[in-house]
């Protein structure tokens, strides 16, 4: 009766060794796979061409003014395009939403600029963790409360009334300079000398 209780139990030990070792081999099987998808994943080019054509339309060369006659047709075009490869899906990589989100920084509707912000989390989620992903997270962030009628929180945004200054948003209390500091942002401080000396010129 004992030597039967030991073989039983011996059977269960195996089979569980067995199943776990199954379970390691399935585990690295599929991490396997997933790490082979992402290293297959590949930055979209359309959406790496318009980030860096609304780049440039906003560079003009010689130092010449934007002319927003042509650039505001084409900012429109861009968002367009951008909404329809988010709704197809094609934005897969880090650069991809970064990409995207820098376009839609230059919308006009606070739901645009809501989603560019989201977008930039999820590249950051997806390892863009660099000091431009994060300066747009905050700026869209604060666009998004500007253009909903609320103060913005990390300083980025100006603005100008008619023909009056460009002054410095309302700002809300709750971030410190710590904080915009890890976002990639100015002081506060630094951002009033940025108001002081665009109304310089």
């Amino acid at each position: 009766m004992l030597i039967r209780s030991i073989q039983l139990l011996l059977i269960v030990v195996i089979l569980a060794l067995t199943s776990i070792a199954l379970g390691k081999v399935f585990a690295l099987d599929s991490g396997q796979a997933q790490t082979s998808a992402k290293q297959s994943l590949k930055d979209n080019a359309e959406l790496k061409r318009l980030h860096d054509e609304d780049q440039a339309d906003r560079t003009p060369r010689g130092g010449k003014e934007i002319d927003w006659a042509i650039v505001g047709p084409r900012d429109k075009a861009r968002l367009a395009r951008v909404k329809e490869l988010s709704a197809q899906n094609r934005l897969q990589t880090a650069n991809d939403y970064y990409h995207a989100a820098l376009i839609l920084q230059h919308g006009e509707e606070p739901e645009e600029f809501l989603l560019s912000h989201e977008f930039c989390v999820i590249a950051i989620t997806k390892g863009k963790n660099d000091k431009d992903t994060k300066w747009l997270a905050a700026s869209s962030e604060d666009r998004f409360l500007m253009n909903i009628g609320r103060p913005q929180r990390f300083a980025t945004q100006f603005r100008s009334e008619g023909n009056g200054p460009i002054l410095l948003y309302t700002v809300g209390s709750g971030v410190t300079d710590d904080m915009r500091r890890l976002m990639g942002v100015h002081s506060l401080a630094e951002a009033k000398a940025h108001e002081a000396e665009i109304n310089k010129k």
